[in-house]
This record gives C-alpha cells, sequence and structure tokens, in this order.
C-alpha cells in the first residue's frame, strides 16, 4: 500500500528560453491528473512569462527579472521570502544548478525535492532523477521523469502533450489586426522562422531563399517572417529584399509580445523554419510544422512526440556522425531538395487540405 500524502501544492521551477518552457507544460498537465485540485506554480523568466497567461494547467506564475536573477543578495531574498511564506508539499527542479537549488534549500520541510541528478545536489534534493543518460527519450520524455519519485505515493497519470492557451478574444483581436495589414483568411498563412538568436545556428540563407520561391510558386501563400531583435530584423528585410518583395510575404504583420506571437501563431496554417522557440509555441498550438534542425541540436531530443503533423530534417538524418566532418560541413548536407522534399510532402498534405476546405475562415469562431 502507498503511502497517504496529501499534495496540495506544487513548485515546478523552469527557468531559460522559451522553447524549455513550452515543453515543461507536459509537467504541469500530468500534476494537473495525478493530482485533482492541486495548485501548480511555474517559476520563470519574467521576460517569457505572459506566453503562459491564463494557461489551465498554471495556477500561479512566479516570475524573475534579469535584475533579481543577477544580482545574487536580491535573488536569494526572494527565493527564501517565496518559500517561507509558502507551503509546497512537492518541488521539482527542472535544471538543478547551484541557484536554484536554494529554493529546496530554503524548503527542506518539503517532503518531495525532486531534480535532475548533479553531484552539488546531493543534500538538497532529497530525490534525484538521471539527466538525458538515455539518448532514445525526447525532451518532454526527459522532463517527465521528474514525476517518477511520486509513484511512491500514487499512480502518476503522465501526459506528453504540451500546449499553449489562447484566449477568444485575443484571436479575435490579433485576426482584425492581421486582416487590417492585409492578411485574407480564405488562403493560407504560413509563418516562418527564417533567423536565429544564435549566430551559426540557421540554415544557409541563399538555400532558404530557394525554398521559399518554390513554396511561393507551388502553394501561393501568405508568409509571415517572424524576428525577434535588430539582428534577426536586419537578417530577415535583407532576405525580403533578395526575394524581390515579393507580395506573397508579409514584413507589416508583427508580434511585439509574447502573447501577440501566441495569437499570432494560432492564427496560421503552418510554420516552417529554423528549429527554436517559435517551433515548439507552433507545436503547443497544435499548427503543423516542419524545422530544419542544425549539427549538435539532436531532432530526437527536441523533436517530441514523433507526430505527422510536426516534422523536421537534421543532417543526422543523412548521415551519422562519426566525428570526421564539422559542423559547417555536416549543415551543407542539408541541400535545396532534400529539405524542399521533406517541406513539400507536409505543405500538400496541409495547405492543400485547409485552402479545400474553405480556409481558416471558422477555425475559431
Amino acid at each position: 500500500m502507498k503511502p497517504r500524502i496529501e499534495v496540495k501544492r506544487v513548485l515546478v521551477i523552469r527557468f531559460r528560453r522559451v522553447g524549455d518552457s513550452v515543453l515543461a507544460v507536459s509537467v504541469c498537465k500530468s500534476l494537473k491528473k495525478t493530482f485533482p485540485g492541486v495548485q501548480v506554480d511555474f517559476v520563470l523568466n519574467d521576460n517569457i512569462a505572459s506566453l503562459y497567461e491564463g494557461h489551465p494547467d498554471i495556477d500561479r506564475i512566479i516570475t524573475f527579472s534579469d535584475k533579481e536573477n543577477y544580482n545574487l543578495p536580491k535573488y536569494l531574498k526572494r527565493v527564501y521570502r517565496l518559500m517561507r511564506d509558502t507551503h509546497y508539499d512537492v518541488i521539482i527542479d527542472m535544471r538543478a544548478t547551484v541557484k536554484t537549488l536554494f529554493f529546496s534549500l530554503f524548503s527542506l520541510h518539503t517532503p518531495f525535492r525532486i531534480g535532475t541528478k548533479k553531484a552539488y545536489s546531493l543534500f538538497l534534493n532529497n530525490y534525484r532523477v538521471p539527466n538525458r543518460d538515455d539518448s532514445s527519450l525526447d525532451m518532454v520524455q526527459s522532463n517527465l521523469r521528474l514525476l517518477e519519485p511520486l509513484k511512491k505515493i500514487t499512480d502518476v497519470k503522465y501526459e506528453t502533450s504540451f500546449s499553449l492557451f489562447v484566449p477568444d478574444e485575443e484571436k479575435a483581436v490579433y485576426r482584425s489586426y492581421m486582416e487590417r495589414q492585409g492578411i485574407d483568411f480564405k488562403r493560407p498563412v504560413v509563418l516562418m522562422a527564417v533567423a536565429t538568436r544564435i549566430v551559426g545556428k540557421g540554415w544557409n540563407m541563399e538555400r532558404m531563399k530557394l525554398v521559399i520561391e518554390r513554396m511561393i510558386d507551388t502553394y501561393h501563400p501568405q508568409i509571415i517572417f517572424n524576428y525577434v531583435g535588430e539582428r534577426e530584423k536586419q537578417i530577415c528585410n535583407r532576405l525580403y529584399e533578395d526575394l524581390g518583395k515579393d507580395s506573397h510575404i508579409f514584413m507589416n504583420v508583427k508580434a511585439s509580445s509574447l502573447q501577440e506571437l501566441r495569437a499570432l501563431t494560432s492564427l496560421c496554417d503552418f510554420f516552417f523554419g529554423n528549429e527554436g522557440g517559435l517551433r515548439h509555441i507552433a507545436q503547443a498550438l497544435d499548427v503543423p510544422s516542419f524545422a530544419v534542425y542544425p549539427p549538435g541540436i539532436s531532432k530526437t531530443l527536441w523533436l517530441p512526440g514523433h507526430h505527422v503533423r510536426f516534422q523536421g530534417i537534421s543532417s543526422d538524418d543523412i548521415l551519422p556522425d562519426d566525428g570526421t566532418m564539422t559542423k559547417e560541413e555536416r549543415f551543407e548536407l542539408l541541400t535545396t531538395e532534400r529539405v524542399w522534399e521533406g517541406l513539400n510532402e507536409m505543405l500538400s498534405a496541409y495547405l492543400l487540405s485547409a485552402e479545400s476546405s474553405g480556409r481558416v475562415v471558422n477555425k475559431f469562431f
């Protein structure tokens, strides 16, 4: 018989960037299914927190600013107050860094202090789970292993799906904005990530250009480039000019916040581009996607679910990495033809079906 421990409140700590936090939602959802009525608090960097406002599986969003994160006295004071004022039955530290361990240090009475297995976490997390020791697991499956210690007290209900929530009123407002910018919702809309935050992570821009030209010639979609920051903006503008400022591309549709970005993504029929946080957002909103994975970024790990609606291509699909080629040489394996072959198969399934069904005019209303 399992011991009876009532779990009323859980703290999930998931600092870092958009993609990591989106995939962590499966942990929150699993907790809600496992412990009906539980309150799930989610710790995030404040610059990404708005993405989760109104989410049904997150009861309280706790944010830390860069100013707090990079000022150790302020950070410790904030963590101490939080753990002193709130009793948690479970702490799930998804990173288990030296800094995140202070949540457990200031709450040693919490029965389950769970984190990834690190040498320095031995005395603070009383349950430590191996971190990515199984290369067959994707990131969602790896995250869900953090719930295994809870099997001591209950049957854990694992939920591998991860989703984002967009209120109907937000969709309506942003849809109206897109229409004013010239988007016709009787025609398919493709959201693209042609630039990347990290230099060298993006696919060859000339090859990206050729694929976009084929996409336009074959399917005549409305294309929206998403970018963050001045460097990415310049890359997108340069590509737009190289494409002759094609009328299929709408550079005037912009998302000025993550809330707007989730609304924009939810109103698109397809995502294509470089792997990253936006691709995770697209999958979380059930938008079909095809992504290009650079060398060093495992498609097995970062493309969870093995679902036909969410696909991608990696140099590992073409040639196993035996260490004899540089990253640049491996990236060169992703030719225009190879990317287009996989992308075209998905576009023919999802863009044509959307168009033939009267597009997405009534998708949300």
